[in-house]
């Protein structure tokens, strides 16, 4: 009698391998793709906020509306062609990446995995996706900044930004992006990976389900707001500086000028826009790329 095709050894070791690291940050980087497409406005009203009184006075609904009547209701999409960029390289490495560090972390399992190991290897994850996507970061920041009901060009930006500062110019910002980067993916991936845990414990609920993916994420996407405020606020400040000027000369001169200029509440100006993306962003990122982890057969983070 002949055996199924299916009993063959080499076809159950075939079908049970595990998606590539190419595969992996690839489903990533589509899932923060399809998010930041939906999300983008907010960014928008969160940087204008960070970056102006006058906004920051009017608050976010104030903002959605004078952005949308002087600048029409695609001046809110201003710069989602460098978002589409900056998340197909940044996101995707630190989203893509977490699990493979985890495992470099020895961290995977767990019975023994600490929160401060998810953390790190969230954290690590996150410093590698900066470094790709910095230079995209900039060009969405200055181009989300722009005022006017005429679209800048990216290309016109980059150019701009070349003929004026060089590659460096693409760079303004590393180190506050890295530190950002370090501590929203630390906290991002740490307290998810974490919450799924109590939130199985309380619910009864399997790491799969939806139910369970989704609250976690929410949780997640508070607490992220809570630390990255200030560090997002120091990166728009150096990234939206003008190509021909320089108003800080590194992070930490940017930190003390708001904090002794503006006052230190100024680095948790935008609470709210912030956390209206992220809560949105983290939920839908890490439910879909969980759900295209499942269709390749790979288990729940």
């Amino acid at each position: 009698m002949l055996k199924a095709p299916s009993s063959s050894p080499m076809a159950t070791s075939a079908a049970a391998a595990p998606p590539s690291l190419l595969t992996q940050v690839g489903m990533a980087g589509g899932a923060a793709v399809i998010t930041v497409t939906f999300i983008h406005p907010i960014d928008v009203v969160k940087t204008r906020i960070q970056i102006s009184s006058e906004f920051a006075e009017l608050g976010m609904f104030g903002t959605i509306k004078k952005v949308s009547g002087e600048e029409g209701v695609l001046g809110l999409w201003k710069g989602v062609n460098a978002a589409w960029l900056r998340e197909a390289s940044y996101t995707s490495l630190r989203l893509g990446l977490y699990e493979p560090i985890k495992v470099v972390f020895g961290c995977n399992d767990p019975a023994t995995a600490t929160f401060v190991g998810k953390f790190l290897a969230g954290s690590a994850a996150g410093a590698i996706g900066s470094v790709a996507g910095n230079p995209f970061d900039v060009l969405k920041t200055r181009l989300m900044a722009a005022k006017g009901a005429e679209v800048p060009s990216m290309v016109s930006i980059a150019k701009d930004l070349y003929s004026k500062q060089g590659i460096s110019g693409f760079y303004r910002g590393i180190d506050s992006n890295i530190a950002r980067a370090m501590v929203l993916n630390g906290t991002k991936m740490g307290v998810y990976d974490q919450s799924k845990g109590y939130v199985v414990q309380l619910t009864g609920l399997p790491k799969s389900s939806l139910m369970t993916q989704f609250c976690s994420a929410v949780v997640a996407g508070f607490f992220m707001t809570c630390t990255v405020s200030p560090f997002d606020m120091i990166r728009t400040r150096l990234m939206n500086q003008p190509s021909d000027a320089k108003l800080y000369n590194n992070a930490v001169d940017c930190m003390i000028k708001i904090a002794t200029q503006e006052g230190p509440l100024t680095f948790w100006r935008g609470f709210m826009p912030i956390w209206s993306r992220f809560a949105p962003t983290t939920t839908l990122q890490l439910v879909i790329f969980e759900q295209m982890r499942t269709i390749m057969g790979m288990k729940s983070l």
